[in-house]
């Protein structure tokens, strides 16, 4: 049996090959993830909730099919948790607001039930930003979760927490939600993988919204294999979701497609946005052409890519989500306004005060912008560019404002519909983490997934974790 030091540290991946071959206890993976939350988790307000009695329940279920050869599949007494404003039945689902303190969903949302059909183990709720867009925050009822590779460091947002757990340890895997970049910001800072699926590709049935028309549910975890065997479960229509679409998967699902190779593909690299439109640091820049070596040498060919300024697409973006946003707010933000944190109400409210010619106008822009992004995709397979201008910054410097007062890298891929996933590349002189963006056409996630993962295996930057 493995030391449980070793058992959170587990990629889902490995722990599904060694509960397969009855190497593993689903109970003692599970404890081990407990004993790990209950001894972490103070110093970095990840959870929310643990809901500890079930997940002891569901992994003593798991090891019963396990011994009796009866187990789904590699989610299988796997120990997940779930960014907050994913509805859990029986189970309080806050979006880490106090407008919802109270509030108890009777359903599980679509993809927590099928992560719970595939026999994953739900270890509790995890830290956001207040409706995944109100933070970091210190006047609402909790904290915001911190980065495991320093306290004092800004997780990114809004899935804040997950991106905390699965870097420190403290879940093997997790669901995001990704509306200007809210899975890629935390998976970049927090040096682990996350993907915003295709649009549609994965339901957003029982998710609270911020923003429905740019919405995307998606999983994080340690590694890109592990985000595409979480997509294996939850991708695929849902005829209850009008936003869902028809997809096929690849051949052997996700989780195959992620190791086939990336031999020949054709990567473009969007250098405008992080040596023009939003000068990154001098480690990005250096890391910006590690990848791109380690690209060719992987056998990618590999070309500039122009497409129009970072500003266009992140105009579009931020108009539509404080249009959406302040439309599904509004009533409470009139009736109490002062129950919502500051940082939600300075980055909402200006939907208040927007004509609906701006908003339709931001619509027909984003149309525009996704056409002429997506167009790449023909000269290309993937594109490639930085996931965040720098290392995580000091939480202490965050403003209210943040993510309104200067544009993002994560933006385009909202606006054009396609996959987007930060996977860790490298790290930077003081330590921290550093992310690699990749961006696909429409249902190119396989092919994001298989750049991703062989991005990791050639920069070796999964052996390094966090010292807590």
């Amino acid at each position: 049996m493995r030391s449980a030091d070793v058992l959170h540290h587990l990629t889902i991946a490995d722990a599904a090959g060694m509960i397969r071959a009855r190497r593993l206890s689903p109970v003692d993976l599970a404890r081990a993830l407990l004993d790990r939350i209950e001894r972490v988790n103070p110093s970095l307000d990840a959870y929310l909730l643990v809901t500890a009695q079930t997940a002891i329940s569901t992994a003593r279920a798991a090891e019963k099919a396990a011994m009796q050869g009866a187990l789904k599949g590699p989610l299988h007494g796997i120990p997940l948790a779930y960014k907050d404003i994913y509805d859990t039945a029986g189970v309080r689902t806050t979006a880490h607001s106090r407008i919802l303190e109270n509030n108890v969903p009777a359903e599980d949302a679509e993809t927590v039930r099928r992560l719970g059909e595939a026999g994953a183990v739900m270890l509790g709720k995890l830290a956001t930003h207040e409706f995944a867009i109100g933070g970091p925050a210190f006047d609402l009822p909790w904290p915001p979760a911190r980065n495991p590779w320093d306290t004092e460091r800004f997780t990114g947002g809004s899935s804040s927490g997950t991106g905390a757990a699965v870097a420190a340890g403290l879940a093997l895997g997790g669901l995001g939600s990704d509306t200007g970049g809210s899975i890629r910001f935390p998976a970049a800072y927090c040096g682990i993988a996350g993907i915003k699926p295709t649009a549609g590709l994965v339901s957003r049935r029982g998710v609270i919204p911020l923003s429905p028309s740019l919405d995307t549910a998606g999983p994080m975890a340690w590694t890109a294999e592990d985000c595409a065997l979480l997509l294996d479960a939850i991708a695929g229509h849902d005829p209850a979701d009008p936003a869902s679409v028809p997809s096929t998967p690849p051949p052997g699902g996700y989780g195959v497609a992620a190791k086939r190779g990336v031999k020949g593909l054709r990567v473009g690299i969007i250098r405008r946005f992080y040596e023009t439109d939003l000068p990154a640091t001098a480690e990005v820049l250096e890391q910006m052409e590690d990848a791109e070596r380690l690209l060719k040498d992987l056998g990618c060919t590999v070309a500039t890519a122009d497409c129009p300024p970072l500003i266009s697409f992140n105009a579009a973006n931020r108009l539509i989500i404080s249009g959406e946003a302040y439309a599904l707010h509004e009533a409470d933000l009139i009736a109490r306004p002062e129950a919502y944190s500051r940082a939600f109400r300075v980055r909402v409210m200006a939907g208040g005060v927007m004509r609906a010619a701006d908003y339709i106008q931001a619509q027909r822009h984003r149309r525009a912008l996704a056409a002429e992004l997506n167009a790449l995709f023909s000269r290309f397979d993937v594109l490639v560019t930085a996931s965040t201008p720098g290392p995580a910054p000091r939480l202490a410097d965050q403003t209210l404002d943040e993510g309104l007062s200067r544009p993002t890298y994560s933006a385009p891929a909202n606006v054009s519909g396609g996959p987007a996933m930060s996977v860790c590349s490298g790290f930077a002189p003081n330590g921290l983490p550093l992310g690699l963006q990749i961006i696909g056409p429409p249902f190119g996630d396989a092919t994001v997934l298989a750049v991703g993962h062989a991005v990791e295996e050639a920069s070796g930057s999964r052996s390094r974790r966090p010292a807590i």
